[in-house]
């Protein structure tokens, strides 16, 4: 191994030795360094400018800038020069500190590659694309020259691996929100909130870094067949808190609790005297239940059903069935409502009198005319 030493200050300019050069010439490949107190001047080759691909060697320095390096050949006259095994060294020793106190570290995305993305960080950082978003990205050429958080999850300075991830900062992020939010929040409270996801038992929604689920029976005072028939993703709702388990992170949420109930106002609408199309929702041994609004019902008790006597009100209704209905009596408290199918029916004129036979000479006569000569008769 050639040695060559500065007789003046004493420095070596050997393979290994780290020295200060200043950029004089830059070449499209490679870099010439003057070295202070050196013989002679030191090439940089492209491939030791930077951890990273580069096509061009101004792409990693500038001419005149001040560089670390490291001596990594004597040749006749000439010193070949690492740039990128001072950053590397450099580099570890404060990643491995980072990475021991999982510190967040922030730089720019350098390079998009199949399978994730590159950054520089004195060594080459590699976040795969499981490991940049929460979400499925389709293409990461946007992703390029962005600046980014980073946490370090694997590292290994003797193969040279360093994997980050952004991921895992948001789940931190999040985490963070979550416990803030679950001490923040008490039952009975009302706030806002974006639907994330539906599912067939409700739909989860976001409160301020935690989801909450609003079961598909509180999502309105009607019957709800599908989730998605009132929902979707992205929707902005507002909530009311029903319980909280902060231990099982699990928060039940209402939106039918924030609407105005179905009995609200309705004197207004359901005045008694007023006529009513609803329909038959339940059959019970003494009347039937109808829906006169959505959530109200209504009891047709079954003496109002129809003039004529019947044993069930199966006999002349069927649920499902639109009928036209008299409301009879309100009660808001007690949530009743008293109707009537029957006196919205017009009762059958009866002239058979049952088995009584009027007189041939009676006839033109009103009954009470006839009834009058009998008695008359009788007193005789």
């Amino acid at each position: 191994m050639s040695e060559e030493m500065n007789v003046d200050t004493g420095i070596e300019f050997n393979e290994g030795s780290r020295v200060t050069g200043k950029v004089t010439k830059i070449e499209d490949k490679s870099v010439t360094v003057e070295i202070p107190g050196a013989p002679f001047d030191g090439v940089i080759p492209i491939s030791e400018l930077s951890s990273l691909h580069i096509e061009k060697a101004s792409d990693a320095v500038s001419e005149g800038e001040e560089l670390e390096l490291i001596i990594l050949k004597v040749e006749e006259e000439n010193y070949v020069l690492s740039k990128r095994k001072v950053d590397a060294e450099d580099a570890w020793d404060s990643l491995e500190e980072k990475f021991n106190t999982k510190e967040t570290i922030e730089t720019e995305v350098k390079d998009v590659v199949k399978g994730g993305l590159v950054v520089d960080l004195g060594v080459r950082g590699f976040i795969p694309a499981s490991l940049v978003e929460e979400f499925f990205v389709e293409s990461f050429e946007e992703y390029k020259g962005r600046m980014m958080t980073f946490k370090i999850v694997e590292m290994d300075k003797e193969k040279n691996r360093l994997i980050l991830s952004h991921r895992a900062v948001i789940q931190e992020e999040k985490d963070s929100k979550k416990e803030d939010v679950l001490n923040d929040i008490h039952e009975g409270q009302v706030i806002e909130g974006t639907v994330q996801r539906l599912a067939s038992f409700g739909a989860f929604v976001d409160i301020g870094g935690v989801d909450g689920l609003v079961h598909i029976s509180q999502l309105s005072h009607e019957h709800i067949e599908k989730v998605s028939d009132v929902l979707k993703e992205g929707d902005k709702v507002t909530v009311k808190v029903l319980s909280i388990d902060r231990d099982a992170e699990r928060i039940s949420l209402s939106i039918k609790e924030t609407l105005a109930g179905p009995w609200q106002g309705i004197e207004e609408k359901a005045i008694i005297g007023s006529s009513l199309e609803g329909t038959v929702k339940r059959l019970v041994s003494y009347g039937a239940f109808v829906e006169v609004f959505p959530g109200v019902e209504g009891l047709v008790h079954i003496s109002r059903i129809a003039h004529q006597h019947i044993g069930t009100p199966n006999e002349v209704l069927q649920e499902g069935q639109k009928v036209n209905i008299k409301v009879l009596d309100v009660n808001v408290d007690e949530k009743r409502i008293s109707l009537s199918i029957k006196d919205l029916i017009a009762k059958e004129d009866d002239n058979s009198y049952g088995d009584y036979e009027m007189p041939e000479e009676s006839k033109g006569f009103s009954i009470s005319d006839v009834i009058g000569d009998q008695l008359k008769n009788f007193s005789k």
